[in-house]
């Protein structure tokens, strides 16, 4: 992902791929997918609602961009959970570059549909018909596409524009017109064809080297405001940037069994608790703050990269302090605070620090660290959350690791070209395979007749139908696999919290130090506690069989 580097100089673009660059990329190469919309039903909590007519079906990734462009950027949604890993806003622009080239394609199909629709419009209609019985009777049953009764309506057609231009039912004029009034929209069609095989070859390009890890721009013009006078221009660019800071939130939300949303279930816990005491020669210990004990915690946490040892240091974790906020498993829409404290979406430092200092049991508002890896090219996100509370003169640190693993394959899976078996023509035993047309006639016919609605895409998806998506809307857990199934990403998963337990104790016995507290039951238990690390094995953590 390109960034700028804002220090002071000369301001070279920076081209470095980031760890997430995989994973969004995938998900926008769903933008420019050109197969049926009835793909997307393999996708957990997509609801496929149809139209009122099959022939105005949306294509896969129209349907995909229409419902994300809709859902992100559209007047009074509902907030979005941060996907973690993944640059959702790059994935909405690629959706309005899909969304522009496809507009370009409806453009000059639409006055390829007028002209030679109204020109010769009982033909149209009639062509029109036979295409919708044919798509109405393949959506019923599986085989009528290709056999007899799928063609049966467009045989029918045929032999009507046979008929009127052998024998038209009436003379001069008027015969003449009906001599071609089923012909005309067949020419049409064929100038059709030609640019709709151009936008289709464009967009599996543009599928295939997203998923194949080529470098694809999201070029969006129409974002880029002439002046502080362009307004669907600057509201178009305040949307962008809305989604930008609602992926930068530090307000983060636990639904139950579901866990923490946007990184998934923790699959482990791992707790320390001892009382404080004063250390051997002094009366009391040091009064401090918890803000204080997280900062030293979160400091320390940053040099979990270096290592005595060539190479043994690990991948740079993103630290953060998060506040979490107790929802409901079942909820639909997520919340965030209003107030002073917050800055747009995000809770200012000076609160965070409170919280994390006065955070006692019967709130429902929780600090956390956050200590997170973005491994295998982005399908792998693994999260470690750190809770510290004084309860009274006991100190609890719970440690529970989180992951998320591979997105849907439907998201990396590659344009392929249709093929079929047939028979070989001597050797009749034997079979060889052919590829089809990527362009069907009924995809020719299926972008004519929408195209002169792409203005009006409310009527469109009126017409053909839509798809909705899972809320509350996160597009890296909304399709992440399970972690399991991988032998790599689970080792991975398991081996990180050990290394970072150890930093977390090191930096607890090291900060009572400084404030006179005994830490030898402490330095106990840690080693009790990295005792029981060494057979961990993941279990279902937020569920609890208690009745």
């Amino acid at each position: 992902m390109t960034q700028l580097d804002m220090t002071p100089g000369a301001q070279v673009p920076r081209t470095d791929v980031g760890n997430q660059t995989a994973v969004t990329q995938a998900f926008s190469s769903a933008a420019y997918r050109t197969g049926d919309v009835k793909e997307l039903e393999a996708l957990t909590g997509v609801g496929v609602k149809g139209g009122k007519f099959e022939l105005f079906r949306p294509s896969a990734g129209e349907a995909f961009s229409r419902a994300l462009i809709d859902r992100t950027l559209g007047g009074g949604r509902k907030p979005l959970v941060p996907s973690h890993g993944t640059d959702v806003r790059m994935v909405v622009e690629h959706c309005l570059a899909a969304q522009d080239l496809r507009e370009a394609r409806d453009r000059r199909l639409a006055g390829l549909s007028l002209l030679f629709g109204v020109l010769f419009l009982p033909g149209t209609l009639v062509w029109l018909a036979a295409y919708q019985a044919r798509a109405w009777l393949g959506s019923k049953k599986s085989a009528a596409r290709d056999g007899f009764i799928g063609t049966l309506a467009l045989l029918l057609a045929f032999g009507l524009a046979l008929l009127l231009l052998i024998r038209p039912p009436f003379g001069g004029l008027l015969g003449l017109y009906f001599r071609v009034v089923m012909i005309g929209p067949a020419v049409g069609w064929y100038l059709a064809k030609r640019t709709v095989v151009g936008s289709v070859m464009e967009q599996r390009a543009r599928w295939g080297d997203l998923v194949g890890g080529s470098a694809v721009a999201a070029v969006v013009p129409k974002a880029v405001p002439k002046d502080h006078l362009d307004k669907k221009a600057n509201t178009l660019k305040a949307g962008l940037d809305r989604i930008s800071t609602e992926q930068n939130t530090n307000i983060q939300h636990y639904a139950g069994p579901k866990g923490i949303l946007g990184i998934g279930a923790r699959w482990a816990e791992w707790s320390l608790r001892e009382d404080l005491r004063p250390a051997e020669g002094h009366d009391d210990f040091r009064t401090f703050h918890v803000a204080d004990l997280t900062r030293r915690i979160a400091d320390r946490l940053s040099g979990l990269t270096s290592s005595d040892v060539p190479n043994g240091g690990l991948p740079r974790p993103q630290i953060s302090h998060w506040v979490v906020l107790d929802t409901g498993e079942g909820a639909d829409e997520i919340g965030r605070p209003s107030g002073p404290e917050m800055d747009g979406d995000r809770m200012r430092d000076f609160a965070v620090q409170e919280l994390a200092s006065k955070q006692s049991l019967g709130a429902d508002t929780r600090h956390r660290i956050a200590v997170q890896f973005v491994l295998h090219k982005g399908q792998l996100v693994s999260t470690i959350i750190v809770n510290v509370m004084v309860l009274a003169q006991n100190l609890q640190i719970h440690v529970t690791p989180h992951t998320l693993g591979p997105i849907n394959g439907y998201f990396t899976s590659k344009p392929k070209t249709p093929e079929k078996d047939v028979a070989k023509t001597f050797r009749f035993w034997e079979t060889r395979t052919v590829q089809l047309a990527v362009v069907t006639d009924d995809e020719v016919v299926r972008q004519a007749v929408r195209a002169p609605f792409h203005k009006v895409p409310g009527l469109q998806k009126w017409l053909g139908g839509g798809i909705s998506f899972p809320e509350p809307l996160c597009l890296r857990q909304a399709w992440a696999d399970p972690t399991w199934n991988s032998r790599y990403k689970s080792d991975d998963t398991i081996y990180l919290p050990s290394p970072v337990i150890g930093v977390i104790h090191a930096a607890v016995v090291e900060f009572l130090d400084e404030h006179d507290v005994a830490t030898d039951r402490i330095a106990n238990r840690s080693n009790m506690l990295r005792s029981e690390m060494q057979g961990s094995r993941p279990f279902r953590a937020d569920k609890y069989d208690a009745g």
